[in-house]
């Protein structure tokens, strides 16, 4: 089969498996028996990196569509590589082979797609490594730790020419995208404001102790280009959202989706200027980002962007625990967690509503809604094979992620911040610019493109 026919055929896959349930499965047939009698030779390979949670499910989500392949499996956790070896068999026949470093997975030339569902400090640095070895990366939120890794990813791409898709997936859902659109056609009229929110009854985290590190980590590694720390017995392997040092709080955890879909609906790209209010409320222990925040982010005189995280209450907002409300002169229109939307007029009738009859449980901690993600997946696959338009190129997804990073810093420095529109820099305290647009690396492991 020439390239031409091959980029035919995957096409045609890509367009038949978006409407196909998990994995691509027909009634007759099992996911791995489906998965094998579909154009073997054309199938994307995939490396997982980070398979403890988020990753475990991303792999599985891989494994079972038609045109790809995990053949390895890294985690710096053996225990978690194993776990999801043994549950990839119920996927393909292909046994994953398992690295504690994914980087030994990157030498080789077998590997198309490095996936990376690790740990938010490891995001940037592991996507621009897998650029350098020339894989195309699909890249779970938030692009980065900071901004300029954003920055470096961006240029990653435009020196490797690669594909990087960012797991922005309700991009790619196909009622999400409905209303977008409306917003876009004017249903609403003129939209000028997006509120947008996140709640949750998060438990407190306690105190850690120091404490040996467990055999089966290899916390070293864990670390990797952020600078070393000891180990504590209440960070791994969830609690590192809520440490500065290598998370971002709940804004870039869950606040990245709903600030995504309100940029897009507003249809701006950097913001000129934004504020911040809030803290660690709840409990007193070893959490450091804040589980009670306000973000204010603002495009010139007439569009605003409003994020609320309430990670330790989880009383519903507008009937739903996540969710993005538009506002326009003639309505408004909401987007909760799901592949759904409602319109309402300027009285607050509910005069139309679309709905998925697929479920969606927002409150997964890993695989809310794998059968929407494949739809994602795919229009990742598109790209490589047919050169596509991803629905999260990195450049939007760098936009994004930037203005939940610029409301933490807003927060942390106690400022409000004045932004350039053409870049997103702070232009308004170079002292905050330098202290908090970038980070500081453990040596050797700097990111170079």
């Amino acid at each position: 089969m020439n390239n031409n026919s091959r980029r035919d055929f995957i096409k045609k896959t890509l367009i038949a498996s978006a409407a196909i349930s998990v994995g691509g499965v027909l009634p007759a047939f099992s996911a791995k028996s489906y998965n094998n009698i579909i154009g073997a030779n054309n199938k994307l390979r995939i490396s997982m990196m980070g398979v403890n949670a988020r990753g475990n499910a991303l792999a599985k989500n891989f494994a079972a569509q038609p045109n790809s392949e995990v053949i390895h499996v890294c985690d710096v956790d053996n225990r978690a590589i194993d776990k999801c070896i043994k549950g990839l068999t119920k996927y393909q026949q292909t046994i994953p082979t398992g690295f504690a470093d994914f980087r030994k997975s990157l030498e080789s030339k077998d590997v198309d797609v490095l996936v990376v569902a690790t740990p938010d400090h490891w995001h940037a640095p592991a996507a621009i490594l897998a650029s350098q070895a020339g894989k195309h990366v699909y890249l779970e939120k938030p692009c980065g730790h900071n901004p300029q890794e954003g920055e470096w990813l961006i240029d990653a791409v435009n020196k490797h020419k690669n594909v990087i898709q960012m797991g922005n997936q309700r991009r790619s859902w196909p009622n999400v995208v409905k209303g977008i659109q409306e917003v876009h056609n004017g249903t609403i009229g003129d939209v000028f404001y997006a509120k947008t929110w996140y709640a949750n009854n998060r438990p407190p985290i306690g105190i850690g102790k120091k404490v040996s590190v467990p055999d089966w980590l290899d916390f070293d590694l864990w670390q990797g280009p952020a600078p070393r720390r000891d180990f504590q017995d209440n960070l791994i392997h969830y609690n590192w959202h809520w440490f500065w040092h290598w998370g971002t709080g709940e804004a870039l955890n869950n606040g990245t989706h709903m600030v995504d879909l309100a940029r897009w609906g507003l249809q701006v790209d950097y913001p000129t200027r934004v504020s911040s209010n809030g803290g660690r409320y709840a409990y007193q222990d070893d959490w450091e980002t804040p589980d009670t925040q306000v973000i204010s982010i603002e495009f010139g005189p007439d569009k605003l962007i409003i994020w609320e995280g309430r990670s330790c209450s989880g009383m519903p907002t507008e009937g739903s625990n996540v969710g993005v409300m538009f506002y326009g002169s003639n309505g408004s229109l909401q987007i909760d967690g799901g592949n759904s939307y409602k319109v309402f007029d300027v009285k607050g009738k509910l005069v139309k509503e679309v709905k998925d009859s697929g479920p969606v449980n927002t409150a997964s901690l890993t695989s809310p809604s794998q059968q929407l993600d494949a739809i994602h997946i795919q229009n990742m696959f598109s790209a490589i094979n047919s050169g596509g338009n991803l629905n999260s190129d990195i450049m939007s997804g760098h936009q994004s992620t930037l203005l939940v990073q610029l409301g933490n810093i807003a927060l942390r420095s106690g400022k409000q911040l004045e932004i350039d529109p053409s870049n997103g820099h702070i232009s308004n305290d170079k002292h905050i610019m330098q202290e908090f647009w970038s980070r500081e690396y453990a040596k050797g492991w700097e990111p170079k493109i």
